[in-house]
């Protein structure tokens, strides 16, 4: 279940915002059609109800019941105010509708309601029509009393009901689809900026450009992802130029070495040698593929500290210890007489003394050959 929610779920920002705001506003536009249908039924029943008690006080002036007895006056108007209307004196029928038997379900419901002897309407269920509203209005004489029941058909106002509701319905389904689509058009053009400077900071960082999106004129949430961005791309930037830097150093410092290794070869292969030629060439090999390996080791150990401390200062190494050392192991090799002089014995260079040796014994070398 929760492998396909999450298939189903937006891949996109945008798409999981919309989805948030849709469901957002389908659930208050549930509740606010429950509750405004709901106000409107009951307003329709007691618009139902009012007609039904406007109806039985008319019919009321027509009850007698100053006598011992109810009775029921004539007038002109008699056979409408007879419709659907029942009149009792207790529970003894006076007087119903021509169109209602006396076993009917609306008659044996009007009868129920007069044995209650209090104003109480209610719907009750019957054959034709389906359903009928009831209201009943006690009445008090000198000497009598009399119940005056009243109905109506509510079917019209259920009608309106249903209308009301459908009307509802169509009304939130095109609410929810502008608020989908509004939303994803709002979002995705907040969301466009960043989108322009994530292509950006792709392009930049590729080619290693100096430019950056500063915090200028930008909003507070895209000002701290242009700094973030910005940070980022100086730290690129810096990789790239220690790789490069590492690169050509590399590219120089093995020059040496390899030269004197092919060099050899190709002298020991011009002819045939001795042991003792051969013996010297394996020497010469030896020392130049220590050499490479030394000045990788330096490179790279190098390469790597200035990669972990890109923010801190590189250390600094006196100079002229330095020199003095090659130039004692340069002697001892070549026999020569060396002469090391640095007006100022506190020169100092901004890197590490291996890394300071690597530089400098290449120009040594040239320098004897």
């Amino acid at each position: 279940m929760n492998r396909l929610a999450r298939r189903l779920a937006p891949r996109t920002l945008r798409g999981r915002l919309s989805l948030v705001a849709l469901t957002t506003a389908a659930l208050l536009m549930t509740v606010l059609t429950v509750v405004f249908n709901t106000v409107m039924d009951r307003h329709l029943e007691h618009q139902a109800d009012d007609e039904l008690r406007n109806r039985a006080a008319a019919v009321a002036t027509t009850v007698d019941t100053s006598g011992p007895r109810a009775r029921v006056l004539e007038t002109v108007s008699d056979s409408l105010l007879d419709a659907n209307v029942w009149i009792y004196t207790g529970t003894r029928l006076l007087e119903k509708p021509p169109s209602a038997a006396a076993d009917s379900a609306p008659t044996q419901a009007a009868d129920r309601l007069a044995a209650r002897a209090r104003p109480v309407c209610e719907t009750e269920q019957t054959d034709n029509p389906l359903f009928v509203r009831l209201c009943s209005q006690p009445m008090s004489g000198p000497r009598s009393t009399a119940t005056v029941i009243t109905a109506v058909d509510p079917a019209p106002y259920r009608n309106s009901a249903g209308t009301l509701l459908s009307g509802s319905l169509i009304l939130d389904a095109v609410m929810l689809a502008c608020t989908y689509a509004l939303t994803r058009l709002a979002v995705g053009r907040a969301l466009r900026p960043v989108c322009t400077m994530t292509d950006r900071a792709i392009q930049w960082s590729a080619v290693s450009s100096g430019q950056r999106f500063g915090a200028e004129d930008q909003p507070a949430e895209l000002a701290r992802l242009g700094s973030s961005l910005d940070a980022l791309l100086d730290r690129i930037r810096t990789v790239l130029r220690h790789e490069q830097q590492l690169t050509g150093e590399l590219s120089h410092a093995m020059r040496t070495p390899l030269t004197r290794i092919v060099a050899e070869l190709d002298w020991w292969r011009a002819r045939p040698r001795s042991a003792g030629e051969t013996a010297a060439t394996h020497e010469v090999i030896a020392e130049a593929a220590q050499s490479m390996r030394t000045i990788c080791d330096t490179l790279l150990d190098d390469a790597r500290e200035g990669a972990q401390n890109t923010t801190t200062a590189v250390g600094a190494t006196a100079v002229a210890p330095v020199l003095r050392r090659l130039v004692e192991d340069l002697d001892t090799q070549k026999q020569l007489k060396t002469v090391v002089d640095v007006p100022n014995q506190q020169f100092e260079a901004g890197v590490t003394s291996a890394l300071l040796e690597r530089i400098v014994s290449p120009l040594l070398a040239n320098a004897v050959r």
